[in-house]
Formats: structure tokens, C-alpha cells, sequence
């Protein structure tokens, strides 16, 4: 296919168009191995994420905004979530002092324990299936590769 045409799209070499394949490829396959590597736990990837967000934040807790913001959900589909989870055990809500229309999601104890259960079993999946298929040029050219991708979009997030 031409890489040009009167309406001025420009089409994907076959280069390009091998390289998005494999890393669309890539990215169903790893983050569904991951996801499969979580269900002993109990939990999905999108559990996981929530529970690091919460581990690395101050106090253990997020406002529900910043939560959904971090980790590219919907207000409405991250309350669901959190809902699954407290029932779970593994978080609570709680009112914002500063602004009574807020909420934060806090890990509550039990989820500190599940996470420092899951944490080195998620490690090993990553290292595994990702880290340890590499070399250390590679790594350092994928991250090369890969962190003008991620500013890019970051800065495209919040346009609309």
C-alpha cells in the first residue's frame, strides 16, 4: 500500500506496520499472563494497580479522583472497583476533612498484607515474562524507546 494518498493519510510501512503488531502483541499477551499470574490472589491487574497506587502513597490513602486519574479509569468505573475491594477487605472509603464531597480510598490492613503477599509473585511474573527475556542493552533501549511514547501521551491525556 502506498504510504501516501490524495487524502493525505499516511499509511504504515511494513517495518512500521511488523513493529505496532508486535508491540500490540506483546501487550494483550503480557498483560494477560500477568492477570492469569494474579488469580490465585483473588485479584486482577486492575486490583493490583489499585493496591500499588494506595502501598506507595502517603498514609496509605488517595483521594478517589487521583486514584481514578493514576490509573486511566473512569470516576464511575473506579467506585465500582473500590466497592469489589472493600468487600473484599482490601480497602475503605473515607470522607475528605477539606472538601466533604471528596473521598479517600484507604488500603485498610488486610490489603497491606495482600500486597506484600503478592507483591514478590507479581515480581517474579514480570521478571519472567518481561525483565528476564532481555539483556541489559535491550532493556536500556526499549525504556530509550519507550519514554518519549509515554511523555507524549501524559501530555496528550488531558486534551480532549
Amino acid at each position: 500500500m502506498s504510504m501516501d494518498t490524495e487524502n493525505g493519510t499516511r499509511w504504515l510501512s511494513e517495518e512500521e506496520q511488523r513493529a505496532w503488531r508486535a508491540h500490540l502483541e506483546v501487550s494483550r499477551l503480557l498483560m494477560h499472563q500477568l492477570e492469569r499470574d494474579l488469580q490465585p490472589f483473588g485479584l486482577t491487574n486492575n486490583d493490583y494497580e489499585i493496591l500499588v497506587n494506595l502501598s506507595e502513597s502517603e498514609n496509605h490513602r488517595m483521594r478517589m479522583s487521583d486514584l481514578a486519574t493514576a490509573t486511566l479509569q473512569s470516576k464511575s468505573r473506579l467506585s465500582h472497583q473500590i466497592t469489589r475491594m472493600e468487600n473484599a477487605g482490601l480497602v475503605r472509603r473515607e470522607n475528605c476533612e477539606s472538601d466533604r464531597r471528596g473521598l479517600y480510598a484507604v488500603l485498610t490492613e488486610q490489603g497491606w498484607e495482600t500486597m506484600r503477599k503478592v507483591a514478590p509473585h507479581h515480581v517474579a511474573s514480570v521478571r519472567e515474562h518481561f525483565i528476564d527475556l532481555l539483556n541489559e542493552t535491550e532493556l536500556k533501549a526499549l525504556y530509550g524507546s519507550l519514554l518519549p511514547i509515554a511523555q507524549h501521551l501524559r501530555q496528550t491525556r488531558g486534551r480532549v
